[in-house]
C-alpha cells in the first residue's frame, strides 16, 4: 500500500503565508508533522508521497525524507487532479490518502487497519456533524456510499479527509478522476466510479475519535482546544 498526502493547495482561507500543512498547532508540531508521526506509527515512511504545488520548496525542505509529486497546475486545479497525479504513479496497488489539512487521532489508523488488510475501499466520515460547506454523503440500500459531494441532500454525515482505494478499484477510480473537471474535488471521481461502475465504497464512522479539517482560523482554534485537552 502507498500513502498520499494532498498538500498542493494555496489554502488562502486560513490567511497564512505558508502552505496550510505547515500551520503550527499549539502542540508545537505542524499539521503535516502530526500526520507523519501518526502514519509512521503503523506504516513505512518510504511509502508516504506528498503532492505539492504552492511554495513546494518550503514543504520539501521541512520534510526532506519524503517522496514528492509536483502538481505544476496547483493554482488552477483542485484535489481531483492532484490525486490523479499520485494515483497514476501507483496504478496496481491500494492507496490511503489524506487531505493535507486534517488533524486526527492516531487511533483512527489502528481502527482502519483491518479494512486496509481486507482491501476494502472506504471513506472516513463523521456522523455527529453535517456542516453546510463540508463534503457530505448518503448511502445505497446496502449501506455503501451512493453520493458524496457538498451538494448531497439528506446527508448521513460528512467526509473528514481520510480515504482508501483498493487495488481492485484504483484503475476505475483513475478513469473517473481523469473525467473530472479541473476544479472538481476528488470526491467527484469517487461518485462517478460508484455511479458508472458500481464500485463499493464503505463509510467508516470515526465520530468517536478526534478529527478535524483546518479550513479557517476558527477550525485551527477548535483543533488546538480539542487536541490539548
Amino acid at each position: 500500500m502507498k500513502i498520499v498526502i494532498l498538500a498542493a493547495g494555496i489554502g488562502s482561507r486560513l490567511g497564512n503565508p505558508l502552505p496550510k500543512p505547515l500551520t503550527v498547532l499549539k502542540s508545537g508540531k505542524s499539521i503535516m508533522q502530526q500526520q507523519i508521526d501518526n502514519l509512521t506509527t503503523y506504516f513505512d515512511i518510504d511509502d508516504i508521497n506528498v503532492v505539492v504545488g504552492f511554495k513546494k520548496d518550503v514543504i520539501m525542505e521541512s520534510f526532506p525524507n519524503l517522496t514528492y509529486i509536483y502538481n505544476q497546475n496547483f493554482d488552477v486545479t483542485n484535489t481531483s487532479k492532484s490525486l490523479l497525479k499520485a494515483l497514476n504513479k501507483y496504478k496496481n496497488t491500494s492507496v490511503l490518502w489524506l487531505n493535507g489539512d486534517v488533524v486526527f487521532d492516531v487511533e483512527i489508523l489502528k481502527m482502519l487497519l483491518p479494512l486496509i488488510q481486507q482491501n476494502q475501499s472506504f471513506v472516513c466520515v463523521n456522523n455527529s456533524a453535517v456542516g453546510e460547506e463540508e463534503v457530505k454523503y448518503n448511502l445505497d440500500s446496502n449501506n455503501f456510499i451512493k453520493e458524496i459531494s457538498k451538494k448531497v441532500v439528506d446527508a448521513k454525515g460528512e467526509a473528514v479527509g481520510i480515504n482508501f482505494i483498493s487495488s481492485n478499484d484504483i484503475k476505475t477510480f483513475i478513469k473517473y478522476l481523469e473525467e473530472c473537471n479541473d476544479n472538481d474535488y476528488f470526491e467527484r471521481g469517487l461518485e462517478l466510479a460508484i455511479e458508472k461502475e458500481g464500485i463499493k465504497v464503505l463509510p467508516v464512522d470515526i465520530s468517536s475519535h478526534k478529527c478535524l479539517e483546518i479550513d479557517f482560523k476558527e477550525d485551527l482554534e477548535n483543533a488546538n482546544r480539542l487536541f490539548n485537552k
